[in-house]
């Protein structure tokens, strides 16, 4: 049966004091005494102490080579080490608690003095134990919380867009569609260095469902205009056109009674600007090229696909091929180029999402 005592490695290349130190320790530890620093090692694979006694001068790999390999061996840094030895010299003893040694105790020492130093240390150790766990337990309830945060979060968010195309009498399931695009296509561009410095810095957990929020702003454009069965008038389009600012207001209205998150920010950027085009003719702002946040140029790209594979109030749906063209068409006037070329990488994952339905 293995014993349930602290466990302690005495190391010491003279037999002697092998002997006197396991007797001395003996009655209130395992004690496993060993001849040399490579011995120490080999031990070391089959037993893991709750502390090392380490004499200095050795032959072979003197106390200090012996620390040293044990402090960049990351199975073995943790492990606390106490120096034995008779160099009592202030550079010594300044080398060897340099190297990562807890304690410097030199011969010869009383049996009691030693005791006590190796119960305080065993003390400190597992307090340091305790604490580390502690953290860990606390890193993951922390983890767990800001989970359920999100989860509420997206389930929020997901209502209200589904609200937003019940409303809208949009094809069922464009929103989840979005999102899906978005995520195919960040995930292939982080992968492939496109646009990197800039995407690589976002956190997808919140942008990916941000996208949901880029049509909030058609609550509040009159359902004659957004149902009309036959195009738009120019006054009524430039009315429609309000959706994009409307939509900013209300996000940036949310932020204001909360804290600052990336959610709300990425909403904001997707809603006022995923109708702007790449040579400067789209609106609200008129922006141009790389003027246009990356995440408008991402969206504006996935919003007109996807609305061309569905029927709208004012027009039969188009075919999947016919839409991959005319988006393919809009490469440097009305989108980025570059994120065109990746579309067209991506098309048969495309595809797929584009054919799913609520």
């Amino acid at each position: 049966m293995e014993s349930s005592r602290q466990k302690i490695i005495l190391v010491d290349d003279n037999l002697a004091n092998l002997t006197i130190g396991r007797n001395m320790l003996k009655d209130t530890y395992e004690v496993f005494p060993v001849p040399s620093g490579l011995r120490l090692l080999e031990l070391l694979e089959h037993v893991t102490p709750s502390l090392i006694l380490l004499d200095v001068l050795m032959p072979d790999m003197d106390g200090y080579e012996t620390i040293a390999r044990l402090k960049a061996d990351s199975c073995w840094s943790d492990i606390p080490v106490i120096f034995l030895t008779s160099k009592n010299d202030e550079k010594s003893e300044y080398q060897g608690l340099s190297l990562g040694a807890i304690d410097y105790v030199t011969k010869p020492f009383s049996a009691p003095l030693l005791l006590k130093r190796i119960e305080n240390q065993m003390l400190l150790s597992s307090q340091r134990l305790a604490l580390r766990k502690y953290n860990d337990e606390l890193e993951d309830k922390v983890e767990h919380k800001t989970g359920q945060v999100v989860q509420l979060q997206n389930a929020v968010i997901s209502t209200v867009a589904y609200l937003l195309e019940y409303r809208d009498n949009l094809s069922g399931g464009h929103l989840a569609r979005i999102q899906k695009y978005l995520k195919l296509i960040i995930e292939y561009m982080l992968n492939k260095k496109i646009y990197y410095d800039e995407i690589s810095g976002w956190n997808l957990m919140f942008l990916i469902p941000s996208a949901q929020l880029h049509d909030v702003g058609r609550v509040g454009i009159k359902d004659a205009i957004l149902h009309k069965p036959a195009p738009l008038t120019h006054d009524e389009y430039e009315e429609m056109k309000r959706h994009t600012t409307i939509g900013v207001e209300a996000i940036l209205k949310i932020a204001q009674k909360t804290q600052e998150h990336a959610f709300l920010r990425h909403g904001a950027v997707f809603a006022g600007t995923h109708h702007e085009r790449w040579d400067g003719g789209g609106y609200p702002a008129g922006l141009k090229g790389q003027d246009i946040p990356l995440e408008g140029r991402l969206l504006a790209i996935f919003d007109v696909f996807d609305a061309l594979i569905y029927d709208r109030p004012y027009r039969k749906a188009f075919s999947i091929e016919e839409a991959f063209r005319m988006v393919a068409q809009g490469r440097s006037t009305q989108f980025d180029p570059v994120l065109i070329d990746v579309f067209s990488e991506l098309k048969d994952q495309i595809a797929r999402i584009g054919s799913e339905k609520d």
